[in-house]
């Protein structure tokens, strides 16, 4: 049987170390083992960073399970296959003062396009995520990075805000308080309007339900999106986004928020599959 893990790659770098910190915490807040994974052209060369990364971990978390693992071949395929048993993968996105190591941000954003479960970019310029807010972008058929998010806030203690990307993009300003609505057009934009609040509500009621003790902040995004959950992440311990998925030239490719939040975040990037 299979013991329940986190996956973190490491290739022996700083952001490498850095990923390794927060896998770390991860599984102790999981309660699961880590694993500790170096692909490499040949696995006689994995010894050193691995036993490197290992006893880091012991001397910081004496009782946490721990397992070496040297893969031939690319970071990406290698870690792919991973993915498929890690409750988490974790992987860096740069390093510190632009020291860049190869799991890097063009490394993170392929491996992203495959992952078969959660994936965890360790970027941004928090030292640590330790009672920051979760923070979760919501799409409608996001369910899956909902119900992490949740679990995610209730893992760590801290709350969670919820921003629901709207798919209504152009608004006419607001009319004054005391005047009604009245033409065909108004009507329609006030019908979308109550609809498209009402998503995050309604989309979030069963994890509510099943989460009482965590405070839950929920908005409805109408404009720039990205922008909106790029500038959250100045609070946030860590936020949580679908990772929508379409076939292009060079394989699947993300979506333009995933893109922005991974180059720019300013906490570490959960992206949760959603196809």
């Amino acid at each position: 049987m299979t013991v329940r893990h986190v996956t973190v790659g490491v290739d022996g770098s700083l952001v490498a170390v850095r990923a390794l910190d927060w896998a770390v915490g991860e599984a102790v807040r999981r309660g699961c083992a880590l694993r500790i994974v170096y692909a490499v052209a040949d696995r006689d060369e994995a010894g050193p960073v691995l036993s490197s990364a290992a006893s880091r971990v012991q001397e910081r978390r004496p009782g946490l399970l721990v397992e070496t693992k040297a893969v031939e071949g690319a970071v990406v395929p290698a870690l792919t296959k991973e993915s498929e048993e890690a409750d988490l993968t974790v992987v860096g996105a740069r390093g510190f003062g632009g020291v860049v190591g190869v799991l890097a941000r063009s490394v993170s954003r392929r491996l992203a396009a495959h992952v078969r479960g959660p994936l965890l970019v360790v970027g941004g310029d928090h030292p640590c995520g330790e009672g920051r807010e979760v923070l979760l972008g919501l799409e409608s058929d996001a369910e899956a990075a909902a119900v992490y998010a949740f679990e995610e806030a209730a893992r760590r203690g801290v709350r969670l805000r919820v921003l629901h990307s709207s798919t209504h993009r152009h608004t006419a300003p607001e009319l004054p308080s005391l005047v009604a609505a009245t033409s065909p057009g108004q009507e329609r934009q006030a019908r979308q309007s109550r609809a498209e609040e009402a998503v995050p509500r309604f989309g979030i009621a069963r994890l509510r339900e099943a989460h009482p003790t965590i405070e839950v902040d929920s908005r409805t995004v109408r404009t720039g999106p990205a922008q909106a959950l790029l500038a959250g992440t100045r609070e946030a311990g860590v936020v949580v986004i679908g990772a929508r998925r379409r076939a292009g030239r060079f394989g699947l490719q993300l979506g333009p928020v995933a893109h922005v939040l991974l180059h720019n975040s300013h906490c570490p990037v959960v992206l949760v599959p959603t196809t």
